[in-house]
């Protein structure tokens, strides 16, 4: 088992014709338990005329209509605390967790089984040792196990695949550091943020990351995990390679991973999810090659099924053949790219947070950054402001960083001018879990945008 590049070899390598048939009987199962046992999903097969019994392949799903975010807060606020979308007795949980609420909306609440928990576990094993976890090695979790589910999942798989798991807890960036240090950490697990943040903490202790024993660091719940030049930089800071895996709280647990070959992308776990891509506007599905948004099934989480549920997230489906590890699930080309409600219209320019960090990321001397967005005096114009701060033995001067900076925002915005505003260092935020770098200072009815 530890000299294979797969945790489950049969699944990860089945033939296309074949992991699609296995799709569709876990669809169907799917599909039947949810109409049995939530209300919420009775309610949307009524309204489409649609049972479970007539799915017959694949594209029959598309026959339901997608669920979203705001229709299960409803049902959460209609009916507290869990809503009518749960298939079981509260009672029968054995896990309550929260989404991150990053985005500046009511969090959702989310229940698992101890089923669902064997699953969410297992799908980080894909993950965990798709990127080359072994037993051997020790593995250090740089988060604050709060309700945000995170990387619990995580923290389990790995444990199940036998390493030595070492929870970071709440302690400082410093004391993490030298836990780093003196166990022999192999791997971590942290936000691409938050791996910046422990590089240039160890700096300022004196501490080379690059010559401890740290030989992969695998990121997740930010865009930025799969911008080039911010895995570029962590690479270089780490010495030791960077994955990207991409998850979200809706269904628990991952659902892309990126192998241990980098391909550019992340692998779909298409044996435990069921992937649509599909134009933002005309719902239609998008083909190869063309940016669309995410809609998930999931077929593991049976406390509460997802059923055709819009994500919001930005990717770009390309085939299994991209990449030469042998799997025969799909790819997300660069990862999640953003959310597609990220995007702000400033001055007739869309502007996509993932697009100006991954221009910001190509410069080095960069420590933190924030986009703040905001109205000027006549309320009629909007601005956008790059708040910046460099690193203490930045060797580059201010005026040379902010015309080249200036000149390369512009030039991938269709000469939308960016203002530039230098801060003092230590003055903007720092994250450990997602960072909301976005402040949005426009005004509306009812207060600041988020």
């Amino acid at each position: 088992m530890a000299d294979s590049p797969y945790w489950n070899p049969k699944n990860e390598t089945m033939p296309r014709e074949e992991l699609r048939q296995l799709q569709l009987v876990k669809l169907k199962r799917m599909c039947e338990w949810a109409h049995a046992r939530a209300p919420f999903h009775r309610r949307r097969f009524e309204a489409a005329s649609f049972q479970p019994d007539q799915i017959k392949s694949l594209d029959d799903l598309r026959r339901l209509p997608m669920m979203t975010r705001d229709e299960w807060v409803a049902s959460q606020k209609e009916k507290p605390l869990w809503g009518d979308l749960i298939t079981t007795a509260p009672r029968n949980a054995i896990r309550y967790h929260l989404t991150s609420g990053s985005t500046g909306r009511q969090p959702l609440r989310a229940l698992d089984s101890t089923k669902d928990w064997e699953w969410i576990s297992e799908m980080w094993c894909y993950g965990a040792w798709g990127f080359g976890v072994r037993p051997d090695d020790v593995v250090y979790f740089a988060f604050g196990y709060g309700s945000f589910i995170g990387f619990w999942g995580a923290h389990y798989g790995c444990e199940k695949i036998g390493a030595l798991v070492v929870p970071g807890g709440a302690q400082t960036t410093e004391r993490r550091i030298e836990q780093i240090v003196e166990l022999g950490v192999t791997t971590i697990f942290s936000t691409p943020t938050y791996a910046l943040r422990l590089w240039q903490e160890a700096v300022a202790m004196g501490i080379d990351l690059a010559k401890t024993k740290v030989d992969r660091v695998i990121v997740s719940g930010e865009p930025a995990g799969s911008i080039p030049a911010t895995k570029r930089q962590l690479e270089r800071g780490w010495g030791a390679k960077c994955g990207d895996t991409a998850g979200m709280t809706e269904i628990g647990t991952i659902f892309a991973f990126e192998c241990a070959e980098q391909p550019g992308g992340t692998h779909i776990i298409e044996d435990h999810v069921y992937e649509e891509v599909i134009n933002p506007t005309s719902g239609e599905p998008a083909k190869y090659g063309e940016l669309g948004e995410r809609v998930v099934t999931s077929f593991g989480r049976g406390l509460i099924p997802l059923i055709r549920y819009r994500t919001g997230d930005i990717v770009m489906r390309v085939p299994y053949s991209n990449c030469r590890c042998g799997r025969t699930s799909d790819i997300y080309d660069g990862g999640i790219r953003g959310r597609w409600d990220d995007m702000k219209l400033i001055r007739g320019t869309n502007v996509y947070p993932r697009a100006v960090e991954s221009i910001i990321r190509e410069h080095d001397s960069i420590d933190e950054f924030q986009i703040y967005v905001w109205r000027d005096e006549n309320n009629i114009r909007d601005e956008i402001t790059v708040r910046l701060e460099l690193k203490p033995n930045s060797q580059i001067g201010w005026p040379e960083l902010s015309e080249r900076l200036g000149r390369d925002l512009a030039g991938a915005h269709e000469g939308l001018r960016f203002n530039l505003e230098l801060m003092p260092v230590g003055t903007l935020p720092r994250y450990e879990l997602k960072a909301t770098r976005l402040v949005d200072a426009r005004p509306r009815a009812g207060g600041l945008r988020q």
